[in-house]
């Protein structure tokens, strides 16, 4: 059988990680996963990475270092996810990275560091990344991409929700084949970064996100706030839409604990509630207007939040599942979009949704090809990698 190995990267929102999987692709486009591993960043790799997505902080060297050395820590991924899945470099077909977004401005410019020409030159492996510019270059938000996936995999699901709950929150609508409604996608608005972002500074550092729910388990959800929250002007914009830490970060939780003096617990259980009900929110807005939806299914970070997903489910009222259930990685799926998205590229296919974007439909994407027998694979032992 003629199949492709191929590696999809991914650091997303929460600036957690690097995200690698190493996928076995047939030619009907089903794959195996043959290994994925999360390669976290160091607190000091995080925070210089948060302060280059804030304009108040960042400036132009650093930026400029960080592309070259995330490239590096994208590489190193590549090479140990390799070598535990003992495959040989030369064996992989080609990786397809989302890169690190430092900066979006939906629909007039985006920024992803962690240059695919580092990757392809560290691994010798064809390289595809900086998918969104060409997205708004078509007129489009540059943003989400992952409804390409999401398409291609869950429609004899459908008519299903397929919703990412990362640092943001995203939505596929999957509606059956023929159907004379196009899939529906876009940002629902926030999704861990609010939450993150409260428990981080309450706990003064100690804690970086509210693991398994539990703080928000114990607060009661001050409904004033969550109303007050909820009028924020970004979920009466229609789609095609996103959003990011730009409007959602770290500012916007630091005013939340500044002006709302209240306990933690119950500040991280009305964040937490704000979360689902704006996406609950957004379905009533624009979802179920047109389209009744069996089942929503969960993905990214949120999946691990039992006390997010019984907010969620008690608001819809429909089945919410994770995307365990269906047999996906909640943790690898993004890194697996992108490596469809890298493979669509290089077969130089339609890869953007314009129900999604706004964009005319084009081919996403930057090809890098590592110079001939260039096999360096010695990656952060190189003077510069970010630390």
């Amino acid at each position: 059988m003629d199949y492709k190995l191929a590696v999809g990267l991914m650091s997303g929102t929460s600036v957690d990680g690097i995200d690698a999987v190493l996928l076995r692709i047939d030619p009907a486009n089903y794959f195996e996963c043959i290994g994925f591993l999360s390669q976290p960043y160091t607190p000091n790799q995080r925070q210089r990475i948060l302060t280059l997505c804030d304009p108040q902080k960042a400036n132009v060297e650093d930026i400029c270092r960080a592309n070259m050395e995330l490239g590096e820590l994208f590489a190193q991924a590549v090479i140990t996810l390799a070598k535990r899945s003992a495959i040989e470099l030369s064996e992989i077909d080609f990786i397809g990275s989302h890169g690190q977004t430092i900066y979006h401005i939906p629909g007039h410019s985006t920024l992803q560091i962690g240059d695919p020409a580092v990757i392809a030159n560290r691994t010798g492996i064809l390289t595809v990344g900086d998918f969104r510019p060409a997205d708004i270059a078509l007129g489009g938000q540059g943003a989400p991409l992952v409804p390409y996936f999401d398409q291609m995999f869950f429609q004899h699901l459908a008519p299903i929700a397929v919703q990412n709950i990362g640092g943001i929150g995203n939505v596929t609508v999957v509606t059956e084949e023929g159907h004379s409604l196009p899939a529906i996608a876009f940002d629902t608005g926030p999704g861990n970064m609010v939450i993150d972002g409260v428990v981080e500074i309450t706990s003064h550092g100690r804690l970086k996100y509210d693991q398994d729910g539990k703080i928000a388990a114990q607060g009661r959800v001050d409904a004033r706030l969550l109303k007050k929250l909820l009028a924020h002007p970004y979920f009466l914009k229609t789609p095609p839409k996103t959003t990011g830490r730009e409007l959602f970060g770290h500012q916007f939780a630091q005013e939340l604990v500044t002006n709302d003096a209240m306990d933690p617990q119950d500040l991280v259980a009305t964040v937490t509630a704000f979360a689902a009900h704006s996406i609950a929110d957004q379905y009533e807005r624009f979802v179920f207007p047109h389209s009744a939806l069996n089942q929503v299914i969960i993905g990214g970070g949120g999946s691990y939040n039992p006390t997010l997903l019984r907010m969620l489910e008690e608001l819809l009222d429909i089945p919410v599942i994770t995307h365990e259930d269906v047999g996906v990685s909640s943790d690898a799926k993004e890194a697996i979009a992108f490596a469809y998205l890298a493979q669509a590229t290089l077969e130089q296919k339609v890869n953007n949704v314009p129900e999604a974007t706004g964009a005319r439909p084009g081919i996403l994407g930057k090809v890098c090809y590592p110079s001939p027998g260039n096999r360096n694979t010695r990656t952060g032992e190189r003077d510069g990698v970010m630390q």
